[in-house]
Parts: structure tokens; C-alpha cells; sequence
């Protein structure tokens, strides 16, 4: 698999997820359009990325896809906090 189809492959996916995910009531639908890649990387025959979306909802998603097994694994995060701690080098 090439890196356009692997991220392709994970922006539908997170697309896919993310509508599944959102409250209903809320009449929100994201396309692809609303899925971006943070970081992506291929070794060997594996790929790994980081997306998110346009939503105000703190998500972030890993996808990764093992080449040998033919399996692509999605992990869904959300960010509770972001802790700056000032280390003071000697």
C-alpha cells in the first residue's frame, strides 16, 4: 500500500467513525473535507498516522496498518489536559 492510499484510506475511516460517533440531535455530518492528517510515517511495509478533525470535540485518532497481516487498527483519544512543566537544565 502507498502512502495516498494509506492516508486516504484513514481519512474515510476517521470520517466514518467521527458520524457514527456524533450525537445525532445534533444534525452535523463531517466529509472528508473535515479530516486532516497531523503526522504520518511508513516503515517497511507499515504505515502509522495521526489525524483529526475540524470538530470541537478534542479527538484525535492513530491509525495504523500492519502490511504483513493486511490489518488496518484504529485507536480513538480525546486530550483532557495539557500540563507545561518548566525544566530547568545544570
Amino acid at each position: 500500500m502507498g502512502n495516498k492510499e494509506f492516508t486516504d484510506l484513514c481519512i474515510e475511516k476517521v470520517k466514518e467513525y467521527a458520524n457514527k460517533h456524533l450525537d445525532k440531535t445534533d444534525n452535523v455530518e463531517i466529509t472528508n473535507n473535515d479530516v486532516f492528517v497531523v503526522w504520518s510515517c511508513k516503515t517497511l511495509q507499515n504505515h502509522k498516522a495521526l489525524l483529526s478533525t475540524t470538530l470541537h470535540d478534542g479527538m484525535y485518532y492513530e491509525l495504523t496498518y500492519n502490511g504483513d497481516k493486511k490489518e488496518l487498527y484504529l485507536d480513538a483519544y480525546k486530550k483532557f489536559e495539557n500540563i507545561c512543566y518548566n525544566i530547568e537544565e545544570e
